[in-house]
């Protein structure tokens, strides 16, 4: 029971998508140096992706931690608001997951441990009174952009880079991925809140759907995630010596095809129909990090 009340607090999405960052990372790493996997490397693997598995649940943590009655009114089944864990319970884990990440990652490297340390603080800023940038439509999604987008693909090739070649050199592959991320970040920045209209109403929290409305909110969306698609593919074909550019053309037009085919079927005015939304998009974000590692391989 309270192993799957610690899954339920530790948001499990973002867990998957932090776990095929790191495996997808490491993955590219060695496809772009043309190394070969050693003990030394599934090591150095391992231990980032805990270190960066204990961030996670840190950071999603500490925003329920600072949200249990908002969450009580728009995720009333997460633990905390349920109370079938205890805010004490809530702290401890918490406060260990934060020691933990950041001691891991210092022993590991420095990357590692810039790419852990930046994001926990980004985390803690944006939950955390008296900053709490998540009372802010435009500093809430430069928050999630700037860990997502940047410091977690950056970082994380880094660390994996300088374990295979001891310098420190970031290829073009990385940048488009990047970039990707960035772009398509924003759009789950952009969407995160539809669906908790009703609690960031009552509790004065400013979001993109209270300030736009829902239907710009959910278009916004799409042509964000569209922009992601365009550019990666036109970024595949003018550098093909890097990456598959017909495997890497063919898969993000076929995603494209389907976002839109998707996107027919939601209704703006039902609430599980957004959330269905929502998780569909994090099912797209999901699936760049196994499409990029295998157009990087088979190149």
């Amino acid at each position: 029971m309270y192993l799957s009340q610690l899954w339920k607090f530790s948001r499990p999405h973002t867990i998957i998508g932090t776990s095929l960052s790191v495996f997808a990372l490491y993955t590219i790493a060695i496809a772009t140096t043309h190394s070969q996997i050693s003990w030394l490397s599934i090591g150095q693997l391992a231990g980032a992706w805990i270190a960066c598995i204990l961030g996670n649940i840190y950071i999603v943590g500490l925003n329920q931690l600072y949200d249990v009655e908002i969450d009580r009114v728009n995720k009333p089944d997460l633990p905390l608001a349920s109370g079938k864990l205890s805010i004490n319970q809530g702290q401890w884990i918490v406060g260990v997951s934060g020691i933990l990440a950041i001691a891991i990652s210092l022993f590991l490297g420095k990357w590692l441990f810039a790419t852990v340390a930046l994001s926990l603080a980004i985390g803690t800023a944006y939950s955390l009174p008296p900053i709490r940038f998540k009372q802010y439509s435009l500093l809430a999604a430069i928050c999630i952009l700037t860990v997502r987008g940047c410091i977690v693909n950056l970082g994380l090739f880094l660390h994996f880079d300088r374990l295979f070649t001891g310098v420190d050199t970031v290829p073009p592959s990385i940048w488009v991925l990047t970039l990707f991320i960035l772009v398509f970040t924003i759009a789950i920045a952009l969407f995160k809140d539809v669906p908790d209209l009703e609690g960031d109403r009552q509790y004065q929290i400013e979001t993109f759907t209270i300030v736009f409305g829902k239907l710009t909110v959910f278009n916004l969306t799409r042509w964000a995630i569209t922009i992601a698609y365009l550019g990666t593919i036109a970024s595949g074909i003018l550098m093909p010596g890097s990456i598959n550019t017909w495997f890497l053309a063919i898969s993000h037009t076929g995603l494209l095809g389907f976002l839109w085919w998707r996107s027919q079927d939601i209704d703006l005015e039902q609430k599980e129909s957004i959330a269905d939304f929502y998780q569909f998009i994090w099912k797209l974000f999901f699936w760049e990090y196994l499409i990029f590692p295998i157009a990087c391989f088979v190149n």
